[in-house]
This record gives C-alpha cells, sequence and structure tokens, in this order.
C-alpha cells in the first residue's frame, strides 16, 4: 500500500458495537520518499444504524407487498383476538372492508359451533410458534358460513414475546 500510494478504506467495530470508519492515506515527501501514513477514524454507528434501518424497511416493504398481493386472506390478531392487519384477499373471501375489520375482533366471525375450538387454537399458538393447518369455518360480512383451511403462527417481538398470531386462510 506505501509503495503504490493506494488509499485503504474500511469499517471497523469496537468490542462495545461502536462503529469507525477507518482510512489510511500513504503519503510522499517532495523528495518522493515515503514518509508514513495518516490514519484516520470517523464514527459511522448512526450511519449504520440508518443502513439497518433501511434494510429493514426495504424487507418489511416486500413483505407487505407480498401479503397485499397474496390471494389468500392473511390477517394478524392479538391474543384477545382484535384484528390488527387485513390484506385484500380477506376482503375478497370475507367481504369486510380493512377498515371494518380492524374495529372487529376475530370472535365475531367464528360461528357459535367453532367458539370452543377457536379458543383452544389461541391458547395453543400463543404456546408454540406454528400450528398444523386446520379446517374451520368463519362468518362473512353477508352472513354466509365459509369453509376455510387455516394456517396459524405466532409472531414474536425482538425480546422474544409472543405478541400476536397472523392467520393464511383459504376457502376450501
Amino acid at each position: 500500500m506505501l509503495e503504490s500510494l493506494t488509499p485503504k478504506e474500511v469499517e471497523v467495530q469496537t468490542q462495545a458495537g461502536a462503529w469507525y470508519l477507518l482510512r489510511i492515506w500513504p503519503y510522499r515527501t517532495l523528495e518522493n520518499v515515503i514518509e508514513g501514513a495518516v490514519i484516520t477514524f470517523t464514527e459511522a454507528t448512526e450511519m449504520k444504524k440508518a443502513q439497518a434501518a433501511l434494510r429493514e424497511s426495504e424487507v418489511l416493504r416486500r413483505l407487505a407487498a407480498v401479503a397485499r398481493d397474496a390471494h389468500d386472506a392473511i390477517t394478524v390478531q392479538n391474543f384477545g383476538g382484535r384484528i390488527l392487519a387485513w390484506n385484500p384477499g380477506a376482503v375478497r373471501l370475507y367481504g369486510w372492508s380493512e377498515t371494518e375489520a380492524l374495529a372487529m375482533n376475530i370472535s365475531d366471525m367464528i360461528p357459535d359451533a367453532h367458539r370452543e375450538e377457536a379458543l383452544a387454537i389461541v391458547r395453543e399458538q400463543s404456546c408454540s410458534e406454528a400450528l398444523k393447518p386446520c379446517r374451520t369455518e368463519r362468518i362473512a360480512k353477508d352472513g354466509r358460513i365459509v369453509e376455510i383451511a387455516l394456517t396459524a403462527t405466532t409472531l414474536v417481538n425482538e425480546a422474544g414475546e409472543a405478541y400476536a398470531i397472523a392467520t393464511t386462510e383459504r376457502k376450501i
């Protein structure tokens, strides 16, 4: 590096987790003698955090596009049954708009004959990551009973705590 006067730039991380941009600039004297290098550290922790947030938002954007464009109904509800997310596939399958569904509880869509089964699923789901796909029924906005194949997955936050259930539902 010193012979070619090629600068070097690398990102380095401290044991404490801070990031720095390390730059090494070799230099020569007026007599064309290699004299040494200038080494600088530029704090880059916030830049690295911003890059990570950008990557995460890109992943979430792609995931949102998949949910939006999926033919199946994709929903998210908390363990109390409040609907937190409702994709266009759910609108097509059940008839409620996203705005209407977000004001509902999933229990509003479960026929009386399946309420105990649904509560058992929620109890089981709160203790596991994924539930075997099952057949069940839901009530559509127009009152008709829709037989569906339901796949449910527990959503977990950064602390490892379960906070909601995501479902994929397909008309049988």
